[in-house]
């Protein structure tokens, strides 16, 4: 099929992505032009996300160690390259990868690896003969309010170590069945011994049930887990909406892993990219995951409805594997060889019902329709190798609305006596797109002298209908006489930190100190010299003032 052939089937919309040998991250048209680039000065850790509003989301690579898909960073990078938020979670003890998701409050969660020793692997029940080196990396996931450019707080946490089962060493506090209790992870289960035991490579959201979704790649599964708990209730068995705290609410994939099913139930094999269907989609509410296929040696997109019940957890007969028994919608090439993956790629379903697909090592994507017909392909050209994560399916939607930060005034003072204070003002405007929301701030740290206060310093969803914001600005003058005093105020969007404006600000003080003249004035000084002529006979008073104001 000729690559944009069938173009005019498909609905419009632009694809983002990030090689992973680049800096740089694309956005291109169905016609496979480049839209935009934003550049960064780290490699893909390996995920990125779109923002809206021309921003981006994106993991970065700065970790000194991990596995595959290591990453230890994050950036929020704007449409003109600006980055506005920079976060590492990286250091000799835990380390993020993979992928990474920013929720609607703007809080970001990342994957993350920590470190257990192995000795405190064996304590927690794990068979010394699994463990090929002297550490395990357990997974677990942080959420992250950002508080500044560089800087966030962990405002909730989920530890898959919180939740452990295993049935080797009886000695052990977790020591269990472990097919009766499909809601732990069994510590001994694994398609391998290398510290990368679970190996979660995709997170998900679901905000109407508030769950998170994760791809546990080395298990064959995808797991859900309660977000609504605190994070004391996420690392016990009680607490939150559904009331079994951090336990899994459910798990699908392999029932192997729960010691209720045999190698013919397992439906995934490494696999990526474990997302819920978005509303307004066909299949809205079920589960699309891109099934590598590992030793299978063909991939495939698969979906499938999970047994939702209306309180929000999963049906689970006691003894039995979790639903459901077999998938809703399947894909694979033919031959099923001519797709395959052994790691990487991943699958949207699109609002047209199409389903957006890609294989990542080659970096090569393309869309099915209903019909599992390819209606549109497209190979990539960009960076030193074409393989990337996964790519992201933008709908089409209005321009962005920017907002345009502009300030008229300035402040200039002269003639002022040291010590007094003067006030002024200038005024703040948004002449942005309409619609648009400016969130403003000022920073005096320019300003090293005099005793500033402004008011205000900063302002939110400033639109352009609501004209100038008048800024008042006082300050104490310099204790110095005959100066000469320079600076500016600057004026900054904090959406877009190079979108700003500089008050200038100038002011000179007065010949006259402010020590010698007493309260009184001069009228005081020239009856108090007169007293002292008359009664005293001494011009000290004189000589006083006259070396103290200089004309």
């Amino acid at each position: 099929m000729d690559t944009f052939s069938s173009k005019h089937l498909l609905i419009d919309g632009q694809i983002l992505f990030a090689p992973l040998g680049s800096l740089t991250t694309y956005l291109i048209d169905r016609d496979g032009d480049v839209n935009h680039t934003w550049t960064s000065n780290y490699l893909p850790g390996e995920g990125v996300r779109w923002l809206g509003d021309g921003a981006i989301l994106r993991t970065i690579k700065v970790a000194t160690w991990g596995g595959g898909g290591v990453g230890g960073g994050v950036q929020i990078i704007q449409w003109d390259g600006t980055v506005s938020w920079e976060y590492r979670y990286s250091n000799d003890f835990h380390v993020s990868h993979h992928d990474v998701l920013m929720l609607s409050n703007g809080n970001v969660l990342l994957i993350a690896w920590e470190v257990k020793s192995r000795q405190q692997a064996i304590d927690a029940g794990r068979n010394p003969g699994f463990l090929q080196g002297p550490a395990l990396w357990p997974d677990h996931i942080v959420e992250v309010k950002p508080t500044g450019p560089t800087s966030g707080t962990i405002v909730w946490q989920w530890h898959v170590w919180d939740h452990l089962i295993q049935d080797y060493d009886p000695s052990k506090g977790n020591y269990g069945v472990v097919a009766e209790h499909p809601e732990l992870v069994d510590i001994n289960y694994g398609l391998d011994s290398t510290a990368d035991w679970l190996h979660v490579n995709s997170i998900d959201y679901n905000p109407a049930l508030d769950q998170i979704l994760i791809s546990a790649h080395n298990f064959g599964e995808v797991w859900i887990i309660d977000h609504s708990t605190t994070t004391q209730e996420a690392a016990g068995h009680t607490g939150g909406c559904y009331g079994h705290g951090g336990d899994l609410l459910y798990r699908w994939g392999n029932p192997q892993a729960y010691r209720t099913g045999t190698a013919a139930d397992q439906i995934f094999f490494n696999q990526h990219d474990a997302t819920w269907i978005k509303n307004g989609r066909p299949g809205a509410g079920d589960i699309l995951v891109f099934n590598n296929g590992g030793e299978r040696l063909y991939s495939s997109v698969d979906e499938f409805t999970p047994p939702l019940k209306s309180d929000g957890n999963y049906t689970l007969q006691p003894g039995s594997a979790y639903g459901p028994t077999n998938l809703t919608w399947t894909y694979t090439a033919t031959p099923p060889q001519n797709l395959y993956n052994f790691h990487l790629s991943g699958a949207e379903r699109l609002t047209d019902g199409d389903t957006l697909i890609c294989s990542a090592e080659s970096g090569y994507f393309f869309e099915i329709n209903a019909q599992k017909m390819k209606v549109w392909e497209y190979s990539n050209t960009h960076g030193p190798k074409k393989e990337v994560f996964k790519i992201v399916f933008i709908p089409p939607s209005q321009p962005p609305k920017w907002p345009n930060l502009d300030c008229s005034g300035s402040l200039s003072w002269t003639k002022v006596h040291p010590g007094d204070t003067v006030t002024g003002r200038f005024y703040v405007r948004n002449i942005g797109a309409d619609g648009s929301l400016l969130n403003w701030s000022v920073n005096t740290s320019q300003l090293t002298w005099g005793n500033w206060t402004i008011t205000p310093q900063s302002g939110e969803d400033l639109t352009p209908g609501a004209g100038n914001v008048t800024v008042l600005v006082s300050v104490v003058a310099p204790n110095e006489a005959k100066g000469d005093f320079q600076g500016y105020i600057h004026v900054y969007n904090l959406q877009n930190a190079s979108d700003s404006k500089d008050i200038s600000v100038t002011m000179t003080t007065s010949l006259c100190d402010p020590a010698p003249m007493p309260r009184g004035g001069l009228l005081y000084y020239l009856r108090t010299i007169l007293a002292s002529w008359q009664y005293h006979h001494r011009i000290d008073l004189i000589f006083h003032w006259f070396l103290h104001c200089r004309f």
